[in-house]
This record gives structure tokens, C-alpha cells and sequence, in this order.
């Protein structure tokens, strides 16, 4: 089925691979379950890598992810991989834990080449991807490598349009698309994804007119805020799901969090106590969001880690279903 679409009007499906990596689809009318997971720094050795996300995997986190940056933002002359590349490796070297990159730039590649980089991992992972893609933002980063940084309308929509490409890419035989920032004619990737229609969408979206286009596609949307931050957000959110007509639950929220960020606005450490992550992840479920992914602890913060996915993740969901 050849694609020639206007999505003007149009919103994705909401899915998500089954944990067991068959990649079977189901509607993500489940949003208000709680789902956690960890971010990981990209300036460890291989090995490393490897050995934390299966030891991540083996403590029963929902996702593990890495990030899509040149440089490491805190530290851009030291050592750091490529998110996409990396991703692949360990996706191999994985089998149960959700994937992905978080989030993917949309100025650094071209849609087209997204969604064949997309399809690949989803089939390495065996139906375990997460497609997060954000607009792009970091001025120093683009400037160091040559890459325009478009001023913030032309990205979003920018933004939008390869949101298109990259759904019908993975849904479609061939897509044709005529935009303003992009065309493809007759264009197709193969083999289609495990996951059907295609793996979940998160997009990473912090600006109302950012929201709206999340409203129109996202299956999870993502941020980096302060609490009141995420508050508003949310209900922006809703603001644009109503105005669609969309049920806002059919969106995850999800919020990525960075500990020096936590502590700026005066919560602890999370990875301080189980206490502490008790704190900040309830002060922020308060405010709208149901997935937590949160910078990776050092090893020597691994004993609260075991302790906060081996007893107090249980007990939250317990307490959330209930």
C-alpha cells in the first residue's frame, strides 16, 4: 500500500511490544500503570555498557536508554558513543528490556534514515524499541559540527513532518510525501518492524505549540521539568487532546530525570535513599507523570537501586492499582 497522506488531521496509534519481545500490538489505553526506567551514560567502556544494562534487565526496570548527543553535555571533551550505534549493540546483548534512544535529534538525520535505523534495532531487540525523537535544541553542539539549527519555528515543524515520514515509513509499502522541509517519492523501508504497526512513539516535547503536535501522535510524551513544570504541561496536554478529540490517556507521561536538576529545586538525590526516590517520584506522580526514567546510579549507589526495584517499585504499583 503506497501512502500519499496529509496528516493534518490524522493521529498514530497508540502500541507497544509485549515485554517478551514478541512484538505484539496493543492499545496503550493502560497509560496510568506506572512503567521505570534508567538512562545511561555513554562515556563508559563497552563492556561496561553491557554489563550494566543486563544487570538493569535482570532487576525487572521497564526501559533502559541511551542519549543521541556528539559530546556528553557535561563533560563534551571526554569520551562518548554514538546512541544509535551503541543502541544496536546492546540491543543484541539484551533480551527482555525496553530500548531506546532518548531522544532522538531530528536535526542530526534525515527521517527516512530514522526509520530504517528504527526498523533495524526493532529487529536486533526482537520487538523491544522505543522510538523517542525530539526536535533538536543544543545551539553549541549543532555549531561544533557544521549542522543548521533552524530557528524554533522551522524545527517544529520540521519536527512534525518527520513525525509523518517516520510513521508511515514504518506502517506503509511506500511513502509519498510532499512537504515543506521534506519530500519522498515511492520511498519505503524494508523489512516492516516487529512491532505493529510500528514500535511506540516518544516524543519529547516542552513549548504548548510542541504539545500540540505530541497530542496529534505521540503514544508517550516526554519532558525534563521542574514538578510545577510538568504540571503545566500536562494540562496543556490535555488542552490539545480535547481539542483533537484524542482521549488524553492513550498518552504515557513520562519525565526524564536528571539529578543535578533534582536537586536545584531543592528534592534530594533520588538514588541517595529508597526514601528519597519514594519522594521525588511521588511528588512528580502528583503532577501528572506515570514513567519515570531517571539517570543511572553509580555503583555505589547500587545497593539502593536493588532495594528500590526489588521491594519499592512492587509496592508503588501495588498502591497505584489499587
Amino acid at each position: 500500500m503506497e501512502s500519499t497522506f496529509d496528516y493534518s488531521h490524522q493521529r498514530a496509534v497508540s502500541v507497544a511490544g509485549g515485554q517478551d519481545g514478541t512484538g505484539e500490538a496493543m492499545m496503550s489505553g493502560s497509560s496510568q500503570e506506572l512503567y521505570f526506567g534508567l538512562c545511561t551514560d555513554q562515556n563508559l567502556s563497552f563492556d561496561t555498557l553491557v554489563e550494566r544494562w543486563q544487570y538493569f534487565e535482570g532487576l525487572g526496570f521497564n526501559s533502559v536508554w541511551d542519549c543521541d548527543h556528539f559530546n556528553q553535555t557535561s563533560n563534551p571533551s571526554g569520551p562518548y558513543f554514538e546512541g544509535w550505534t551503541l543502541l544496536a549493540a546492546l540491543a543484541a546483548r539484551t533480551e527482555r528490556i525496553r530500548i531506546g534512544v532518548l531522544v532522538s535529534c531530528n536535526t542530526f538525520r534525515h527521517p527516512g534514515i530514522l526509520a530504517h535505523q528504527a526498523l533495524t534495532v526493532d529487529h536486533i531487540s526482537n520487538g523491544r524499541l522505543e522510538l523517542g525523537i525530539g526536535a533538536g535544541y543544543q545551539e553549541e553542539e549543532h555549531a561544533r559540527f557544521g549542522i543548521t539549527l533552524p530557528p524554533p519555528g522551522d524545527r517544529r515543524r520540521a519536527f512534525r513532518e518527520a513525525i509523518q515520514i517516520v510513521d508511515s515509513l514504518l506502517r506503509n509499502e511506500t511513502t509519498t510525501f510532499e512537504g515543506r522541509y521534506y519530500q519522498l517519492h515511492g520511498a519505503y523501508v524494508r523489512p516492516g518492524p516487529v512491532q505493529k504497526p510500528r514500535p511506540r512513539l516518544t516524543l519529547a516535547a516542552h513549548k504548548r505549540l510542541m504539545l500540540r503536535v505530541c497530542a496529534e501522535f505521540a503514544d508517550t510524551w516526554n519532558s525534563l521539568g521542574s514538578i510545577e513544570e510538568m504540571r503545566e504541561r500536562n494540562a496543556i496536554l490535555d488542552e490539545h487532546c480535547a481539542a483533537l478529540g484524542r482521549d488524553p490517556l492513550e498518552i504515557r507521561r513520562s519525565w526524564y530525570g536528571w539529578t543535578a536538576k533534582m536537586i536545584e529545586q531543592g528534592l534530594p538525590d533520588p538514588w541517595q535513599s529508597v526514601d528519597a526516590f519514594e519522594e521525588v517520584v511521588g511528588r512528580y506522580r502528583e503532577a501528572g507523570v506515570n514513567e519515570f526514567i531517571i539517570d543511572a546510579p553509580q555503583p555505589q549507589q547500587f545497593s539502593v537501586l536493588e532495594t528500590v526495584a526489588t521491594d519499592l517499585i512492587p509496592r508503588l504499583r501495588t498502591a497505584n492499582s489499587s
